[in-house]
């Protein structure tokens, strides 16, 4: 309980209600939606080309690591976005751990536009 009372007069800031959908901290969107699926339906596709198919195997491999690829760069730019928000929130501890997701996000990002252009080029040569 409140042990001091508020001077008369004095507003007290009502914390406002979140609006819209919400997955514990995690605002659901239309771009939400969309890197999500992307995600999935990526692992999906590469499980499928590795244990599936034989022929036409590495364009397909580049193909499923371009779209990996692009969705931990959205991840990593919401990362950062977020990260941005926290900080001038003052809420220092969101902001480390966004940071430390949106690294994390970036290197596999980079990472599945090394295979995506390496299996280019396997193709090609």
């Amino acid at each position: 309980m409140n042990d001091q009372l508020d001077p008369p007069g004095v507003r007290v800031p009502v914390p406002e209600r979140r609006r819209g959908r919400y997955i514990g901290p995690l605002r659901i969107t239309p771009v939400v939606i969309v890197v999500a699926l992307a995600l999935i339906g990526s692992i999906a596709f590469l499980g499928y080309v590795v244990l599936a198919i034989d022929e036409e195997q590495i364009p397909l491999l580049a193909a499923g690591f371009a779209v990996l690829g692009a969705c931990f760069v959205a991840i990593a730019i919401g990362a950062l976005m977020g990260m941005w928000r926290a900080a001038s929130r003052a809420a220092v501890g969101r902001a480390l751990a966004l940071a430390i997701v949106g690294g994390i996000a970036g290197i596999v990002s980079i990472a599945c536009f090394a295979v995506t252009a390496l299996s280019a080029m396997v193709w090609t040569s």
